[in-house]
């Protein structure tokens, strides 16, 4: 029975969760080239928990609260661990979650430290711990507790976490579950916990944070009785009604040395009946099993593409970031179908379509979305089913969707390039005419419609009053919002792609008004500095002027500066040239922007603008594309160069081997793509182009038994330029190959040279 329960394990693992097993990945494992640790230091804001693809459930360790560079809870370069919480983000710039801590004790612990006035890092049950005694794998964690002499592991599946407690012999051992810990600090908050009997306890907790709805339901399950503690306390809110400010409980037994103790924790958005249902798919006790089981499932995410390489340290990066890629968006939906819409109300999802959480969209547009059209256009046409389904249920597509709550951060409406690229490469496995309807929603929402009428969306408030920009003068004045220059480029963008949807289901009309209002992107550019700038309601540009100035999120840009965002106009390259004055002065600025002095000028430096060559910033995203530019004009040898540049320099099998933000998979799949000689710089229109292979070989595993396989001869570090290419045994003269080439399968090979050549020079 044993064996039984975990084959049914491993099969669930790769149908319900996506993984993609095949045939041609079975029995290899990718997964040893994982390290989870990579993006846990420096400003990656990863975590190093257990997790299967785009699951629900995060258990992972937590080593700080309240600061930026830990917004996933876990922060390499710290000593000590406060728990085990089951929510985490992986590389966000908002921090959040850290929901329904565990943490395994011996001996008397203080559950509450003194207020002495200060957001303390460490809890007073916390313990040290040391890397060398700590293991982080695909599905798989384990620490050792040096304060309590413990070991904890954790696992997962879809919707469950299993944890595994190694205790010494103690007469006081026992477990504390602090359902008040968050990431955070939210003090707006609502906590029950019931105690069902001496092995089993579940509650609730709402949060009103960055999510300003976040509801957990959960439902633990200990494999040991315990006696529980509970420490509770409130104080006064509105209408005389107490707010929970603590809730804690001290689950106490008695250990022998070596004992194991194992949890099992199932959590919801719905209620603790979807939570107790979710703990479902870990029937019994067998720790090893669902940890196969998880691995499993990476497995066939991760086989979705094959490499060859003889850098070991190559191909650690290389998973690790496809790894990265299968981590967000989140399931959503429990085991019953059930789910909290956007509307906060209880829905039912139908089969096959489940609901996710966790839209980055500001990042995803760029490469990650654009690559899961690649290595898994179903899963992607799931997320695009569930951003409809979520503007049906809310009023409009989310900017930046968390936990079921509408965010409103970040700027934009990247949904719509989303929805856009994965119609025009022939994914319609969703309704076209509603995704047309939804689009130009948010293109043309009225802001100024009172928060009251609907109170779930919050970001109705901080979403731009875009009038400006539509009707009246074709551009945002500075004078009336921040990030002017930032939002009107994206803006621009954002309409050509509702444009080409438009036209592709013969809306005329439509397509003519957007492709019209694509172009005033143009608005922002004085020809006198070079630089995309901020223009005041008179029509006269910001003064003083200085292009390396950033004011982080209150200046004229987005987490930026005029020397970034003067090259997002990935719509319409061939016009931006012309508006900087043709090819040989286009090439000479964008030169500069690789030669110029990295330095930052401004009272609030933004932290997120890192990664830095020249003024290129490949630590955020507006950056990603612009390697390419030099495809546009004649000059491919140079994307070849700096492509090689950055994955060498911006990348490694380190805490600190992303130059930023992971931001859901976006800087991983950058990687991805880039690794494997491509990348696409305009979400919506399937052409890739070519960069720098850097694998001897890779093959991607496509729908429908087809491979499209990548072969880069007399390839070495040194040899990063092309001489020659062929598709499908036909000589490749320009730098571009199509979506639709790629889906077909087939052979794109390099010949590799050490120094630059005209290869690809004909446009």
């Amino acid at each position: 029975m044993k064996k039984r329960l975990g084959i049914l394990g491993m099969m669930a693992g790769c149908l319900l969760l996506g993984a993609g097993c095949s045939q041609e990945n079975v029995g290899q494992d990718y997964a040893r080239y994982v390290n989870p640790m990579v993006g846990t230091g420096g400003h990656g804001h990863t975590y190093p928990g257990a997790v299967v693809p785009h699951g629900m459930i995060q258990p992972s360790p937590d080593t700080r609260i309240f600061q930026w560079d830990a917004c996933s809870g876990y922060y390499y370069a710290d000593t000590t661990l406060n728990g085990f919480s089951h929510t985490h983000l992986s590389g966000t710039g908002c921090g959040d979650y850290g929901d329904v801590l565990l943490m395994p004790v011996t001996g008397q612990v203080e559950l509450l430290a003194e207020d002495d006035g200060t957001q303390r890092q460490t809890l007073p049950y916390a313990s040290a711990f040391s890397h060398e005694r700590e293991v982080a794998e695909p599905g798989y964690y384990s620490v050792f507790l040096d304060r309590y002499g413990i070991q904890a592991e954790l696992t997962a599946t879809a919707r469950a976490a299993l944890h595994r407690y190694t205790f010494p012999e103690s007469t006081e051992a026992g477990i504390i579950l602090d359902l008040d810990y968050s990431l955070q600090n939210q003090r707006n908050r609502t906590l029950t916990l019931r105690i069902l009997n001496d092995s089993t306890l579940c509650g609730h907790k709402n949060t009103n944070g960055w999510a300003w709805r976040h509801d957990v339901y959960f439902y633990a399950v200990f494999s040991k009785p315990f006696e529980a503690t509970v420490l509770s306390d409130s104080v006064p809110g509105a209408n005389g009604q107490f707010v929970p400010t603590v809730k804690k409980a001290m689950l106490r037994f008695e250990t022998g040395e070596g004992e194991q103790v194992l949890v099992k924790v199932g959590i919801s958005a719905v209620d603790e009946e979807g939570a107790q249902k979710n703990l479902s798919e870990i029937p019994g006790w067998d720790f090893d099993n669902i940890r196969t089981a998880a691995r499993k499932a990476w497995n066939g995410y991760l086989g979705k593409i094959d490499i060859e390489t003889t850098d070991e340290a190559t191909k650690h990066t290389f998973y690790t970031a496809l790894y990265h890629t299968g981590l967000s968006p989140a399931l959503f939906t429990d085991a019953d179908g059930r789910y909290r819409g956007i509307d906060r109300q209880v829905r039912q999802a139908e089969a096959g379509s489940p609901m996710y959480t966790i839209f980055s969209l500001w990042d995803t547009f760029r490469a990650l979305h654009p690559l899961l059209t690649i290595i898994d256009p179903e899963e992607n046409g799931r997320f695009i089913q569930a951003l409809l389904r979520q503007y049906q249920e809310g009023g409009i597509l989310p900017m930046w969707e968390l936990a079921g709550n509408y965010t409103g951060t970040m700027i934009g409406y990247h949904a719509v390039p989303v929805i856009v690229d994965a119609y025009m490469k022939g994914c319609r496995d969703f309704d076209a005419q509603l995704a047309l309807e939804a689009c130009l929603r948010s293109a043309e929402y009225d802001t100024v419609r009172p928060i009251a009428t609907t109170p779930y969306l919050i970001h109705n408030a901080l979403m731009t009053t875009s009038k400006y920009y539509k009707n009246t003068l074709g551009y945002i004045p500075c004078d009336t919002e921040h990030e002017s220059v930032a939002k009107g480029l994206e803006y621009a963008y954002n309409d050509w792609c509702i444009s080409v949807l438009a036209g592709a289901l013969g809306d005329t009309a439509t397509q003519e008004l957007y492709a019209g209002r694509a172009l005033n992107y143009r608005n922002y550019y004085d020809a006198e500095t070079g630089f995309m700038r901020g223009k005041d309601s008179r029509g006269a540009w910001r003064t003083p002027f200085h292009p390396r100035s950033s004011n982080h999120r209150s200046d004229d840009y987005c987490e930026g500066t005029a020397w970034q965002w003067t090259w997002f106009a990935p719509h319409d390259v061939d016009g931006l040239v012309e508006l900087m004055g043709g090819r040989e002065a286009f090439i000479q600025r964008l030169d500069s922007l690789f030669l110029a002095d990295s330095s930052l000028e401004g009272d609030l430096v933004s932290a997120d603008i890192s990664g830095l060559i020249g003024q290129y910033a490949h630590g955020n995203e507006p950056s990603h594309h612009i390697l390419h530019l030099y495809n546009y004009v004649g000059q491919p040898w140079k994307t070849q160069a700096l492509v090689d540049t950055v994955l060498h320099s911006q990348y490694r099998n380190a805490p600190d081997g992303l130059s930023g933000n992971e931001d859901c998979g976006q800087m991983s799949a950058w990687y991805i793509l880039n690794a494997m000689g491509f990348y696409q710089p305009c979400p919506g229109r399937p052409i890739y182009s070519i960069g720098r292979p850097l694998l001897d070989a890779a093959t991607l595993h496509l729908p429908e038994g087809k491979t499209f396989r990548i072969v880069a001869r007399n390839n070495a570090p040194g040899n990063k330029y092309i001489q020659s290419a062929t598709l499908n045994g036909k000589p490749l003269e320009t730098p571009f190959f199509t979506h639709e080439a790629l889906m077909a399968g087939g052979t794109l090979e390099f010949v590799m040279t050490n120094q630059p050549t005209e290869w690809g020079t004909l446009k």
